[in-house]
């Protein structure tokens, strides 16, 4: 899915998901009423829809609470990116229970189409979902402004956070308040017209959307499941902490990889001078590992390993070149 910032509010990551949490459970039981009396298929999609991103919530709490165990000789660096696996769970869910279930419901609907009775129960309890969602991406937004760059926008905060909890809510709330105005429309057409198909329309809309949501999150993810490197002001951070301390030290190369959220795994080949002593390059690899850990908190595991820099190499190899101002 950014910089230490991005991985530092945990804190506020999970109030906006018990935030949400709260919201999708009381709307949930308000739009299934709703369904009930006017039979709207929209209504339906939307009730199935907040009962998903409630269990969605849940599955983030649990992942935050299992990522939180202690490293074992199984599992040396932790346990990390469970939060990256129980997010990627929140995808599936998204996908198969909120949009493949809303775009069979609508489909089914349009082809035995039923009229929306007491459609003004129907749109109540929308604009009152709506007030409430509001305040649950309101709650979001706030969490998320607090540890997103200013210069940043939202969809890059999406695209490059670390930590999958605000990404998630900020996407399922967005889609959810958008689901909610298609659901509006359909019931609202549908009770203007007379004809049904406006409803069972709204409710493949709410579907589709339910679907590139999850699309997204799945393909964010997964790619943190597969291991993402530091973010390149990060690596700028940790290339400077390990040369500006000490004038003999200069980094060949160096990987980096996110155990966690706010867990980063830092490898570097580092230069020293041929003629120091062990005990000199032992000192001086101690207070390169600190300077490290003090510009970048979330530099928990480092391996530095000494070299000699061979004739014709350039200050840093591979991608880490590009790290370079």
């Amino acid at each position: 899915m950014t910089d230490d910032a991005h991985g530092a509010g945990h804190g506020g990551s999970t109030r906006a998901i018990v935030a949400a949490l709260g919201a999708n459970l009381g709307i949930a039981v308000a739009k299934f009423i709703a369904f009930l009396v006017t039979g709207a298929s929209s209504m339906l999609a939307e009730a199935i829809h907040s009962v998903a991103d409630s269990g969605n919530q849940l599955l983030l709490l649990i992942g935050g609470r299992r990522a939180r165990r202690a490293a074992t000789p199984e599992h040396p660096f932790g346990f990390g990116r469970d939060r990256y696996i129980y997010g990627f769970l929140v995808a599936i869910v998204l996908f198969s229970v909120g949009g493949l279930f809303a775009v069979y419901e609508g489909v089914h609907k349009l082809m035995h189409p039923e009229e929306v009775k007491s459609p003004v129960w129907a749109i109540g309890v929308l604009v009152v979902a709506i007030v409430l969602e509001g305040f649950s991406l309101r709650t979001a937004v706030k969490e998320t402004d607090a540890v997103r760059p200013p210069d940043e926008s939202y969809w890059a905060f999406i695209r490059t956070a670390r930590a999958p909890e605000l990404p998630v809510v900020l996407l399922e709330d967005s889609a959810a308040l958008l689901g909610l105005v298609l659901a509006l429309l359909g019931v609202g057409l549908s009770a203007l017209t007379g004809i049904a198909a406006f409803d069972g329309l709204g409710t493949i809309a709410i579907g589709l959307l339910l679907v590139g949501v999850a699309a997204i999150l799945a393909v964010e993810t997964k790619s943190l499941l597969l291991g993402e490197a530091a973010t390149p002001q990060a690596q700028r951070r940790i290339v400077r902490a390990l040369e500006d301390g000490d004038p003999g030290l200069s980094v060949i190369h160096m990987r980096t990889q996110h155990l966690g959220p706010e867990e980063l795994l830092v490898a570097a080949k580092i230069a020293v001078r041929h003629d120091e002593t062990a005990a000199s390059i032992a000192r001086a690899i101690d207070e390169a590992e600190a300077r490290v850990r003090a510009a970048e908190p979330t530099a928990r595991v480092i391996y530095l390993e000494p070299d000699l820099r061979r004739p014709g190499s350039g200050p840093v190899e591979g991608p880490a070149a590009v790290l370079r101002e």
